[in-house]
């Protein structure tokens, strides 16, 4: 039984993969080729349980049966044969594994890129992409060098088919596609560490595009960011502009958070934590820094908040017993290390703290005053800034000069096993803890929009 509704979802999920060589038509009427992109976090054996009541019990103890399971995976990649794989907890640290999708990968038509965690970690991650669809620009490795030892991988590709803009004018379509694996959460002082991996995810790719000069292309983002759509990961990013490609996909709202899982965690808990990003080059992009400000002190506007903390007595409290109506650096700074965002090691470094603070202190006078409390701390969300963003392009898209760009449009989103799409985790699957991803997405021409202060 389990093995008929498999091969009938492994059907459907074919039909999603095959399209990438499909092709939609652009505003000529021209055939242009979708790609398709799949994130998976795989399970490494080194962390699969066999026995509940044994931790101990590791898959990696026993060949046949990470080897098989394994081959599973692989074949259930090659039959979807996405242009795009970025895999996650790809057991770096064991040569016959990693031989074993070097050769298959290579043997389907994919060029693909390793990386381990930092520390010997055992464990990390694989981006493949199809040389038929891509050229190979340029790859690069972001180590985060923090607790967790985590890393991301960039890859700059061109695409293989030209994008016509017309029946004499064509243009090359480049993509910027990051794959990594943020830490998971075992603590509340953790979420900090995860907004700053995304923070320095952003910087990496904002570096590079400076550093090469690179004219606007479409980013994304794949892979296991441990953290829902409720979290400060998502918010943070939903602020830069970027969509999730499954909910645009499927319509669904940023309040809309429980229509779909992606993960069954080690504490038996379902989640969706697996995402494919996309940031068009159409879209108003605010200054990183001034995003980041905004998610932490979003952050602190929650740890407040969940201490049943009012506006008022929010700001007595940060005002400590300082006399007059105002807020220190020194008050600021012991109500930071009092919610915990500082004073360990994976804390808020003093530089760092110096910014929010400038960020804070609109007037520049030394002190922030109940206004600026309110502006800034309180009142102001990063999912306002979300709404901003969107009413700028409104505004600006009847703007006929804006220079041309292509992006991409996303055709459609799918996960397996299908019980995930409805907030369901299925009993009977056993690939891994993890739901796979699948995005089709065709290109469009757009307008280059610009970063705003």
């Amino acid at each position: 039984m389990r093995t008929g509704k498999w091969a009938k979802s492994m059907g459907r999920i074919s039909r999603i993969g095959s399209f990438a060589i499909a092709s939609s038509l652009n505003d000529n009427n021209l055939p242009q080729p979708c790609i398709t992109c799949t994130t998976f976090n795989i399970l490494a054996p080194i962390y699969k349980r066999l026995n509940d009541e044994d931790p101990a019990c590791r898959e990696s103890d026993y060949r046949a049966y990470w080897l098989a399971r394994n081959h599973r995976i692989l074949d259930w990649l090659l039959n979807e044969k996405s242009s795009i794989i970025c895999l996650q907890e790809f057991w770096v640290g064991n040569e016959e594994l990693v031989n074993l999708y070097e050769k298959r990968l290579k043997d389907a038509g994919y060029v693909s890129f390793k990386l381990g965690r930092t520390n010997n970690r055992g464990d990390g991650l694989l981006i493949a992409v199809q040389t038929e669809y891509f050229n190979i620009l340029n790859y690069k490795e972001l180590h985060f060098n923090d607790c967790g030892d985590r890393v991301a991988q960039l890859l700059h590709v061109e695409l293989v088919f030209p994008f016509s803009k017309g029946p004499n004018s064509e243009i090359r379509q480049e993509i910027l596609i990051v794959n990594t694996h943020l830490l998971f959460p075992h603590d509340a002082t953790l979420s900090l560490v995860r907004l700053k991996q995304v923070y320095k995810i952003l910087q990496y790719v904002e570096s590079y595009q400076n550093d090469f000069q690179l004219k606007p292309m479409p980013i994304m983002l794949c892979g296991d960011w441990n953290g829902s759509k409720r979290g400060h990961v998502y918010k943070f990013l939903r602020s830069q502009g970027f969509v999730s490609s499954y909910d645009t996909a499927h319509q669904y709202t940023d309040a809309e958070a429980d229509k779909w899982v992606s993960h069954r965690n080690h504490r038996g808990n379902i989640c969706a934590v697996d995402f494919i990003w996309l940031l068009n080059p159409d879209k108003y992009r605010k200054l990183l820094k001034a995003s980041w400000s905004e998610a932490v002190f979003a952050m602190f506007k929650y740890l407040l908040r969940r201490a049943s903390l009012t506006e008022s007595d929010a700001f007595a409290f940060l005002r400590a017993d300082n006399e007059d109506d105002c807020i220190t650096y020194s008050g600021f700074c012991e109500a930071l290390r009092q919610l915990n965002l500082i004073g360990h090691c994976h804390g808020l470094s003093e530089e760092e703290i110096k910014e929010l603070w400038v960020q804070a202190d609109i007037d520049g006078n030394g002190v922030l005053d109940y206004k600026e409390f309110l502006q800034q701390i309180w009142i102001s969300s990063v999912l306002d800034q979300i709404d901003d963003n969107k009413n700028r392009e409104q505004e600006d898209s009847s703007n006929d000069v804006q220079e041309q760009t292509i992006g991409f449009s996303v055709k459609n989103a799918v996960l397996f096993p299908p019980e995930v799409e409805k907030g369901r985790w299925p009993d009977d699957y056993s690939l891994s803890d993890h739901a796979r991803l699948t995005v089709v997405f065709s290109p469009i021409r757009m307008p280059c929009s610009q970063m705003i202060c």
